[in-house]
């Protein structure tokens, strides 16, 4: 370890800036092929070639290379490979590959045909005999190949002895013939150490080879490498490598570089936990903040449009926007401002306040730093998930950036910026001193714009004038007197993933955060599902505010308009604007938080049937409906198109609310959501049109009827996940939450006991333990525990709720702010976050248990 740590330090102050960066790229590649000779580059050319061993630091740097994942280590040699493995000593993750890429392996020699073998033979008992005498010169024997060698030879007899191999087997047919540093090889096989990276490339679906040598052979692998390949020659002398250093010892550096580089992209920087980020939002995109106030998420222009700053999935490289006291130190803390989108980061002698501006025009992400402290300030655009490369350019006030499809600017009067080359990007930092500007400094993040001029209003006034429209709904809302502040911060953040263009509302706030550390189970939430944003805003209705709702049954509207009557077409989810998403996509130079891949963009359950999704949509309007005492035009539309959507496909099997991606099946939620649609519906129609419809009455009596009797699992004893299916699922409690069987009914207290006895752990209650065709496993989903409180308030288990409830709020991140789920084992927060479900069912328990709503 120590020799690691040594390499790395030295790495960072003697690689040439150019190399440095090119290692940079390449060590951020998806499936990385190292390369190397043997002699000269790991081990030092030594007289005696028996004693060619591996520089400690070398060996150190590979072996900790080839233990990587999607990390392929290989030396390449023209020794025999029976010699290169004894010499080395490296482990079996290390491919040895020997006598310039003629021997892969061991067995090897018997895989020679009869003919070969005979030539092979002739080969050395012709060479025996030109060598015989000559001192200095001598033999090495390989299973394909004979190597001359004579470093040790005087001048005159190194000439004939070439002469007379020139001449003489060099000629022969059959054989293929090598140079290298004072030795000839002469091998019965055509091959060479540019066929050898090709195979190794080839076999090992390498994205990007980096290739270390320093002999006249490693020339032919040169030559191979293109595109993103790096290589490095050792030594002076022509060479077709982009790239040189001094001596051996500066290739164990090297790879230590890359070492420190490639584990940090693969395993992430130092992971702050999903929910200790703060949001920030201001109707139409948001930004995410680390506890030391670095942003670290932020897409433009809309919500699911591609990162501008994405150091949440991919370190530091990914983009950010960082500031920090010089002297360092963790912050003392950090808050929003009550009844605001703004965020305060305090530090002793450094306040640093967020918040991304909404008076009109394009919008910006500012930040005031306020105090006496020196402060370090680092700027990192990396546009469309870091794929464009951009350039800073330091003009006036403050910085362009350009190279991007739009303007952006950061605006920082009397900040001296310097611009310096990071891996192919532009990277700026400054240092300023708080004092000697008067206590207060100024970056303002501006989109759309190159602009570098001054605001006519104060940044102070801006900021009153930001924050004054979330206090003044703030105080509309009607909130619970227990937990009130908890529920304010709960709305707020369900607000402000509300898209006021368009009036969609999105699940989350990010994409790919993962539901297990390293596994695969990461997803794109960027977008506006029917189910989601329809609980988030019957979750706002209940609060009492309507506008929220208002906009997304109007965003609804037109995503029926555009099914061409055919409503039970609707996709699952949309874009924030209301069209179909693009294909599901990776980001493959992005490791993803944590190392979790793949980070995704797009969602494939954008293709699937997913029949519940009618029923929130109705749950919604009936709600808006009874709060307002009326029923708009386009809200009548939308009611009518549900329940035709339901009328035509109740009876069909469906994916289910949770994304399986499985055949489908009837899903025990799917129908009831599918019954609940129709009861709304009927509702509406009777109180605020005083009509009945006997057609739809008749529907909702046949769903009901085929739920009960084929959504029941006489072995479990409960309503199960679907029918004739005997696995939990804690959708299922939505047999009774909906109102489809009353709250003392037995088989509705039973499947409260079951999905209590079979998903419930601790804090939490997972969403089932199915196979869902995915490997790793999840955490426990905060909307589930917030049904079954719902549940136990339902069946008279009130100290149940209440304990059940504090346990959800408890896991919680310092300033409220809930993920997806929960690991109770590891006591973190999981998936995307802030998550829309989390909230809204935070909302919906402390609504119930302070008796604000009724069940």
């Amino acid at each position: 370890m120590t020799n690691l740590i040594e390499v790395d330090q030295k790495a960072a102050g003697q690689i040439d800036p150019e190399l440095r960066a090119a290692i940079g790229r390449i060590a951020r590649v998806p499936h990385l092929l190292i390369a190397c000779d043997y002699d000269g580059t790991l081990a030092p050319i030594v007289a005696d070639p028996t004693q060619a061993v591996p520089l400690p630091e070398s060996v150190a740097a590979v072996r900790a290379l080839a233990a990587l994942p999607q990390t392929t280590v290989a030396v390449v040699s023209g020794r025999a490979l029976r010699d290169l493995a004894t010499l080395s000593r490296l482990p079996s993750e290390v491919h040895l590959v020997g006598s310039h890429g003629s021997e892969f392996d061991i067995g090897f020699v018997e895989r020679l045909t009869p003919e070969l073998v005979e030539v092979r033979t002739r080969l050395q008992v012709e060479l025996r005999e030109i060598v015989t005498g000559k001192p200095g010169v001598r033999l090495e024997n390989k299973p394909a190949s004979v190597a001359v060698h004579y470093r040790t030879a005087e001048r005159d007899v190194a000439d004939e002895v070439k002469a007379r191999v020139a001449d003489g087997p060099a000629t022969w047919r059959e054989v293929t013939v090598t140079h290298g540093k004072e030795v000839i090889e002469l091998s019965v096989v055509p091959t060479h150490k540019g066929t050898a990276v090709h195979q190794l490339r080839t076999s090992m679906s390498a994205s990007a080879v980096l290739f270390i040598g320093d002999d006249i052979t490693d020339e032919n692998a040169f030559a191979t490498l293109t595109g993103p390949d790096v290589g490095v020659k050792i030594g002076d002398g022509e060479t077709k490598a982009g790239h040189r250093v001094s001596e051996p010892i500066d290739a164990a550096r090297l790879l230590g570089l890359l070492l420190a580089t490639r584990q940090h992209w693969l395993f992430g920087e130092r992971a702050v936990p999903i929910e200790r980020h703060s949001m920030l939002s201001n109707g139409e995109t948001v930004a995410l903040l680390t506890p030391e106030a670095k942003v670290t998420w932020l897409c433009h222009p809309r919500p699911d449009s591609a990162a501008i700053f994405a150091d949440l999935l991919g370190g530091s490289p990914a983009g950010h926007l960082a500031v920090a006291p010089e002297r360092g130190g963790l912050p003392l803390g950090q808050r929003y401002r009550p009844g605001t989108m703004t965020v305060e980061t305090r530090w002793s002698g450094l306040t640093v306040t967020d918040w991304i501006d909404r008076a009109g025009g394009d919008s910006a992400l500012v930040r005031r730093l306020t105090g006496s402290a020196r402060v370090d300030l680092e700027f990192a655009p990396r546009p469309e998930f870091g794929q464009v490369q951009v350039r800073l350019q330091a003009l006036g006030d403050g910085l362009l950036v350009l190279g991007s499809n739009e303007p952006v600017a950061l605006y920082s009067p009397g900040v001296a910026w310097e611009i310096t080359e990071d891996g192919g990007y532009d990277t700026a930092r400054a240092s300023v001193d708080l004092t000697a500007l008067g206590g207060e400094q100024l970056l303002e993040l501006r989109f759309g714009t190159h602009s570098l001029q001054a605001h006519e209003v104060t940044a102070a006034e801006r900021q009153e004038a930001a924050e004054e429209p979330w206090k003044h709904w703030v105080r509309s809302l009607r909130l619970p007197p227990e937990g009130r502040e908890l529920v304010a911060r709960s709305a707020l953040t369900l607000k402000g993933l509300a898209h006021e263009p368009t009036g969609a509302i999105l699940a989350a706030a990010t994409t790919s955060l993962p539901e297990e550390l390293g596994g695969v189970r990461n997803w794109d939430y960027r977008y506006c599902w029917l189910r989601d944003a329809a609980m988030t805003a019957r979750a706002l209705v209940d609060l009492g505010s309507l506008d929220e709702a208002e906009g997304f049954l109007r965003w609804v509207d037109g995503c029926v308009e555009r099914t061409g009557g055919h409503p039970e077409r609707l996709h699952p989810l949309y874009t924030v604007e209301g069209y179909e998403l693009g294909a599901e996509a990776v980001i493959d130079t992005l490791p993803g938080y944590a190392g979790s891949r793949p980070v995704r963009v797009g969602n494939l359950a954008n293709h699937q049937l997913q029949l519940d999704v009618f029923g929130p949509i109705a749950d919604l309007l009936a709600a808006v409906a009874d709060a307002r005492g009326a029923v708009r035009e386009e809200e009548w539309r939308v009611l009518e198109a549900m329940v035709q959507a339901v009328e035509r496909r109740w009876h069909e099997p469906d994916h289910g609310l949770w994304e399986a991606r499985l055949q489908p099946r009837h899903h025990v939620y799917s129908k009831v959501m599918c019954w609940m649609t129709v009861d709304r519906a009927l509702h509406v129609v009777r109180k605020h049109a005083g009509q009945d419809r006997p057609d739809w009455v008749g529907l909702r009596d046949r769903i009901a009827h085929n739920v009960l009797e084929h959504g029941w699992h006489e072995q479990a004893g409960a309503y199960t996940v679907a029918y004739g299916d005997e696995e939990m699922d804690a959708s299922s409690l939505w047999i009774g939450l909906s109102g489809l069987l009353p709250d003392d009914d037995p088989r509705f207290l039973s499947t409260v006991l079951k999905v209590e006895a079979d998903l419930r752990s601790g804090p939490v209650v997972y969403r089932y333990r199915w196979d869902d065709g995915l490997p790793g496993r999840e955490g426990g989903f905060h909307i589930c525990t917030s049904w079954l409180v719902e549940a136990y308030l339902r069946t008279g288990r009130r100290a149940d709720a209440e304990e059940l409830f504090e346990q959800m709020v408890a896991t919680a991140g310092p300033t409220g702010l809930l993920p997806e789920q929960y690991d109770p084992l590891a006591e973190r927060g999981l998936g995307n976050h802030p998550q829309a479900y989390s909230h809204l069912g935070l909302i919906r328990c402390a609504l119930l248990l302070s008796g604000l709503v009724k069940p």
